[in-house]
């Protein structure tokens, strides 16, 4: 007999954009939200936003990627084991939400011989996860809003928070702008010298496939939640999100790629490799469609990247349980056209969803193959830092339920400066050029919409 607590729900009206709830809380502490902005079939169907957390985790100085999985864990079992009303699908019954920057796969992974010449100029915590004992879930398919209160969290609490949200006050948005045009830390002529290092470690036989980045960066003022709105009516994406610290930074997410979720013991990970630009012309953009579809070399690059993710499943799933179910298939964005594959599998005994992370993090997708080599050439070559770029936001629920993204199309905003990326795949017959302006189109809809923002 399961004598196990379950959550209590209480139905708010839907709304379809999560921003009506978040703008009532998202300048309290922990403040944090999930937007599935542009919900796809069975990805980004629930929206997921909270604050208030219990307790903040941060990776500190000097621990290991396994201590700092500990701590999770430890904080699950002292937040208690619940589960939501039969029949229920939400996807979160209290747990923890956050994210894990790039950088934190240095304390999972050893990387030896590097100098470690990328700078740490942000400052960036490796880590931030919070304990939180209630989330507002808005389920797209069903058209629900409702919150989610773990067992454990007080009556008195519940209460306060019915109040809130049944009557939730729109603070008002200031204005947010750029106060110079966002550059590229790399000229041209400095992305075909790194371009360059990178083919002569392939030719070496170092590695296969290295994901280069560049950092677009300005000065900046005003508010982050004004920035987020605008780039997510410009570019909607499945796995977006937000959050804001006392001290103004700010992250913003626009991201369409999975990570890894696991539902139930069942693993998946979607990577993303093949990139073209939209068309000015329906009839443009399906052949840019078509074409990316056919490349041989984008194939070759995704099937890398797939063969690489297969095995970092296999270290914490079922023996023979890792497959391949979708492999090259095509998705469209506002301003790209991606082509994705999907690999899945089933949680081993005795392994659960940290075990998971911790054996596929940060994602092959966005560091190369071998995915440690490729981390050591990155670390080599880009000149910064990447922070949270190409980490992960997050959340692992008390019933062993995660889902995360790869922070790609990601903007920081810390010390009045906002930054954000653009990389790519480099193989062999790789091209600097259409390399070069595929790192800049990746990212031209997130640039041209700060810029307008007056």
């Amino acid at each position: 007999m399961n004598t196990t607590a379950v959550c209590t729900l209480y139905p708010l009206p839907y709304q379809a954009d999560p921003g009506h709830y978040f703008a009532a809380i998202r300048q309290q502490p922990g403040a944090v939200l999930l937007d599935s902005a542009r919900p796809l079939a069975d990805r980004g169907r629930f929206d997921l936003l909270s604050a208030w957390p219990l307790a903040q985790l941060e990776a500190r100085a000097q621990e290991s990627g396994e201590g700092f999985f500990q701590r999770l864990r430890d904080s699950l079992a002292q937040l208690g084991p619940a589960q939501l009303p039969e029949g229920c699908e939400l996807p979160f019954a209290g747990g923890l939400i956050g994210y894990l920057s790039y950088d934190f796969g240095r304390r999972l992974e050893a990387l030896p011989g590097n100098a470690g010449n990328a700078v740490d100029d942000l400052d960036w915590p490796d880590a931030r996860l919070g304990v939180y004992a209630w989330a507002l879930i808005s389920d797209h398919q069903l058209r629900t809003s409702q919150l989610v209160f773990h067992p454990s969290l007080a009556p008195r609490e519940r209460e306060r928070l019915v109040t809130w949200f049944s009557a939730p006050q729109q603070l008002a948005c200031g204005p947010f702008r750029l106060l110079r045009p966002m550059a590229g830390d790399w000229s041209p002529e400095q992305y075909r010298a790194a371009f360059e290092r990178v083919q002569q470690y392939i030719a070496a036989g170092d590695c296969y496939q290295v994901n280069l980045t560049q950092r677009f960066r300005a000065p900046c003022s005003g508010d982050p939640w004004t920035a987020y709105q605008a780039l997510r009516q410009a570019c909607s994406t499945p796995f977006s999100g937000y959050q804001q610290w006392p001290d103004g930074s700010a992250l913003l997410s626009l991201s369409p790629e999975r990570f890894v979720q696991v539902n139930e013991g069942q693993v998946e990970t979607r990577p993303i490799k093949g990139t073209r630009e939209r068309g000015a012309t329906p009839a443009e953009d399906a052949a840019n469609a078509a074409q990316l579809l056919a490349s041989p070399k984008d194939r070759a690059e995704n099937l890398m990247i797939v063969d690489l993710l297969r095995n970092d499943l296999g270290r914490s799933c079922r023996v023979g349980s890792v497959r391949v179910p979708q492999l090259f298939t095509l998705e469209s964005y506002p301003n790209v056209h991606h082509m994705v594959s999907s690999i899945t599998g089933e949680l081993a005994p005795g392994k659960d969803c940290l075990d998971l992370l911790g054996g596929s993090f940060p994602g092959g997708s966005i560091t190369g193959a071998p995915k440690i080599r490729a981390m050591q050439i990155i670390d080599e070559i880009e000149p910064g830092r990447r922070a949270l770029y190409c980490g992960s936001l997050m959340y692992l629920d008390v019933c062993g339920r995660m889902d995360s993204s790869i922070a790609i199309r990601s903007l920081l905003i810390k010390d009045g400066q906002v930054s954000c990326w653009g990389g790519g795949g480099i193989v062999a017959d790789s091209d600097w050029q259409a390399e070069y302006a595929e790192s800049v189109f990746k990212v031209r809809v997130l640039l041209q919409t700060l810029a307008a923002l007056q």
